[in-house]
């Protein structure tokens, strides 16, 4: 599966995508109970924005993920930050039963997937993953925000008009993020037997022009980027539409709909 996300967007992707505020990891440990003893399995792990947390609070990780550029700069990510205990592996959502032969059933405590499920078949994928968490596990669908294109702020519409003018349509994808969504997404958690509950973690982010310029370009597949004599340009119409609006003030919500499995009885 080739989703354009190889390359200079790779880089882009490390330097500019959202990270975890600490809550989040921690609100993860504490509904699947996590240990040192768990091995959590991050689905769609890009270069490592939920991971590499995760991988400080379990004995390892699975980061598996369709683009290997995005794997290369995880590994790199993780030498940096001095992460060993996490396995980078090529795959999508369609290799979980692989996966799941490969670990054996019942032996994960979580896995995650950080806005990346709307790339993947949700309805047969929580029926995959169902019997390979242990008891007490689960499933965590994590939506990191809203896109900075579809936020309700004026700097935000700006931003969309922008975009909509240079890429020649509208944009209406909501990566996932939308209310819409999110329901389909627990009733499909429901529908393969998980106790479903959503948690959040709200916090305030002050974005400077690079920073929005910088996030938009991680966006893009790398067939889509404008080519390098170009740049300068679109960054130059973003000033200029952005400024009147300033400062960009980003109220984040991190929504995470959490699939339980019955924890053992004694």
């Amino acid at each position: 599966m080739d989703l354009g996300f190889r390359g200079e967007v790779a880089d882009l992707y490390h330097r500019y995508r959202r990270g975890y505020p600490p809550a989040v990891i921690d609100s993860l440990v504490e509904s699947f109970g996590l240990t040192g003893d768990d091995t959590v399995v991050d689905l769609g792990c890009g270069t490592g924005q939920l991971a590499l947390p995760i991988a400080r609070q379990v004995r390892a990780v699975v980061g598996l993920d369709p683009e290997p550029d995005m794997l290369l700069r995880a590994r790199r990510a993780a030498d940096e930050q001095g992460v060993a205990n996490v396995s980078w592996m090529i795959g999508a959502d369609t290799d979980t039963p692989t996966l799941g032969r490969l670990l054996g059933d019942g032996t994960v405590g979580a896995v995650t997937i950080g806005q990346a499920l709307h790339w993947m078949d949700h309805d047969r994928l929580f029926h995959t993953l169902a019997p390979l968490v242990r008891p007490g596990g689960g499933v965590a669908v994590l939506a990191n925000g809203t896109p900075l294109w579809q936020q309700d702020t004026a700097w935000s519409r700006a931003l969309r008009d922008v975009l909509e003018q240079w890429c020649g349509r509208k944009l209406t994808r909501t990566c996932g993020t939308d209310e819409e969504s999110r329901r389909r997404y627990g009733t499909s958690l429901a529908a393969a037997g998980f106790e479903v509950h959503e948690t959040g973690v709200d916090y305030t982010d002050e974005l400077d022009l690079d920073r929005i310029v910088g996030s938009v370009y991680s966006a893009l597949p790398v067939d889509e980027l404008p080519a390098p004599d170009r740049r300068p340009s679109f960054a130059e119409q973003v000033r200029c539409a952005l400024e009147p609006y300033a400062p960009f003030t980003e109220h984040v919500r991190v929504a995470t709909l959490i699939g339980r499995t019955h924890a053992a009885t004694s």
